[in-house]
C-alpha cells in the first residue's frame, strides 16, 4: 500500500473516532462554563473524563499533524523546507498534548 493511501485511511480513521470525543467535549464544554474552580478540577480528574479528554487530545493532535502534513506537501516545494516543517510539526503533535496530558493528571496530586 502506498504512503499517501495509508495517510488517506489513517485521516479518515482519526476523523471517525474524533466525531463522537468532539460531542461529548462539545457537550461537556458547556457545562463546563458553569462550573467553579473545584468542580473543574474534579471534572477533569475523574477518571472517565480524564481518559476520555486525553484520547480526544491524543486523536486531534493526530488527524491535526496528517492534515497540516498534506497541506505542507501541497504547498512547500523545497524538500528541506518541507522535512524540516513536518518534523517540527510531529514533534509539537507528541509534545503538546503529552503536556496536557501530564498536566491533568498531575491536578489528582
Amino acid at each position: 500500500m502506498h504512503i499517501s493511501t495509508k495517510k488517506w485511511l489513517f485521516q479518515k480513521y482519526s476523523s471517525a473516532i474524533l466525531m463522537p470525543l468532539m460531542i461529548w467535549f462539545i457537550i461537556n464544554l458547556v457545562s463546563i462554563f458553569q462550573f467553579d474552580h473545584s468542580s473543574l478540577i474534579e471534572f477533569f480528574t475523574a477518571q472517565q473524563s480524564s481518559l476520555l479528554f486525553s484520547t480526544f487530545l491524543i486523536i486531534a493532535f493526530f488527524f491535526l499533524s496528517l492534515t497540516v502534513s498534506e497541506i505542507f506537501e501541497d504547498y512547500i516545494h523545497n524538500e528541506k523546507i518541507k522535512n524540516v516543517a513536518n518534523k517540527l510539526l510531529f514533534i509539537f503533535a507528541i509534545i503538546m498534548p503529552l503536556i496536557t496530558i501530564l498536566t491533568i493528571f498531575n491536578l489528582r496530586i
